[in-house]
């Protein structure tokens, strides 16, 4: 699908979720850690707190959301 032609405008929801590094990548939270953390163990819960890059497959998405980034 064609993109609009004007003025591109930030997704905000994605502004909030995804943070760009000086150097171009991109990162993200993991999911897993808003319930049922009675099940997880320490380690898994500790490591879940922690960020990453978005996957290469998602990278351009991100990416066409975030213009001015």
């Amino acid at each position: 699908m064609a993109r609009a032609a004007g003025k591109a405008k930030t997704r905000k929801a994605v502004a909030k979720r995804f943070k760009v590094t000086g150097t171009g990548k991109v990162l993200r939270r993991k999911q897993g850690k808003r319930h049922i953390l009675q099940k997880k163990n320490r380690k898994r819960k500790r490591n879940l707190g922690k960020v990453t890059l978005v996957s290469k497959a998602d990278l351009r998405n991100v990416k066409e959301s975030l213009p001015f980034s």
